[in-house]
């Protein structure tokens, strides 16, 4: 579903508000469950929907059943309302564990503390780009086009969904960073998810969307040949696993080292169950410092 983005001119304004009524966390999953996990050793993770909240749930049930085999402790997942309900989860102790973008890493690491393990990697990479897309029978061929039209991003705190993607807009000349970005586009759009963002330029309910090269892959494969994109943005880090302040380190290494196994080719199959990246790597937090930057001149970071 899509909502009509109420923020104000710039993402900055917005950071405390989003952490702060993401304190009323939306979780899809059993309450009780998280709730025991904070009485035993056990390991709660935070999902992000950035596809299908209902796709998701069924992928929690068979990573976590991987993950509790591999580390001998109780492992529970539950979906997020976004990436601020996330980081608000963290900040809680409501998670352990967290998949979530570039962006809310580093804002998640400055409001709580959190700490990067693993990046993805797709198709031998641990960057990707965030896209501007279209439809095919638009006419819209340049970022200037767009002026007074309507667009979806996934996320007001996501790199490849929002920041970067909108980046663009400023380094065209056509946006300043300063600037709300309403009185570019006619309507501008909170989408909740690449997926979302995606279903609706495909589907004529936006001119475009902002989202991460590869969320055209979410879409069917007759709703891919609809769709085009005009733009990319700069490389950024791919998706992250982090850890909230204070996990216990044993368990932590354990968490890792059986990510990691998923590389394994016996265990390749698992990783469609969590966002289905080609592996993981051990993440250096230094690759993120170009989005910390970013992120300082947007007003997302003091």
């Amino acid at each position: 579903m899509i909502r009509r983005c109420t923020s104000p001119a710039r993402p900055t304004t917005d950071r405390r508000a989003f952490l702060a009524g993401a304190s009323a966390v939306a979780l899809i999953g059993p309450f009780n469950d998280i709730a025991l996990a904070a009485k035993e050793k056990a390991l709660t993770l935070a999902f992000i929907p950035q596809e299908n909240p209902e796709k998701l749930i069924g992928d929690i049930d068979v990573i976590s059943g991987y993950l509790k085999q591999q580390t001998g402790v109780p492992v529970r997942g539950f979906v997020t309302s976004d990436h601020a309900s996330a980081i608000e989860a963290l900040r809680n102790g409501d998670a352990d564990i967290s998949f979530m973008g570039a962006l809310p890493f580093v804002i998640a690491e400055k409001e709580v503390g959190a700490e990067v393990l693993l990046s993805e990697v797709y198709r031998g990479s641990p960057t990707y780009r965030g896209r501007i897309f279209v439809r095919r029978d638009s006419g819209i061929q340049t970022l200037a086009d767009l002026r007074g039209k309507s667009i979806a991003f996934a996320d007001p705190i996501s790199e490849s969904g929002y920041l970067y993607p909108l980046e663009t807009f400023v380094e065209a000349g056509l946006i300043e960073r300063d600037q709300d970005p309403k009185a570019f586009f006619g309507e501008l759009y909170f989408a909740g998810g690449y997926q979302q963002a995606m279903q609706a330029v495909a589907t004529g309910l936006v001119d475009a969307a902002g989202a991460s090269q590869y969320a055209e892959l979410l879409l069917s494969p007759e709703q891919q040949a609809d769709v085009k994109w005009v733009v990319e943005s700069d490389l950024i880090p791919s998706h992250v696993v982090i850890a909230r302040k204070g996990l216990d380190r044993d368990l932590r290494a354990k968490f890792t080292a059986a990510m990691l196994k998923l590389n394994e080719p016996a265990n390749l199959p698992l990783l469609k169950h969590v966002y289905s990246p080609d592996g993981y790597v051990e993440a250096d937090s230094r690759a993120f410092d170009g989005v910390r930057k970013l992120a300082a001149a947007y007003g997302l970071l003091e």
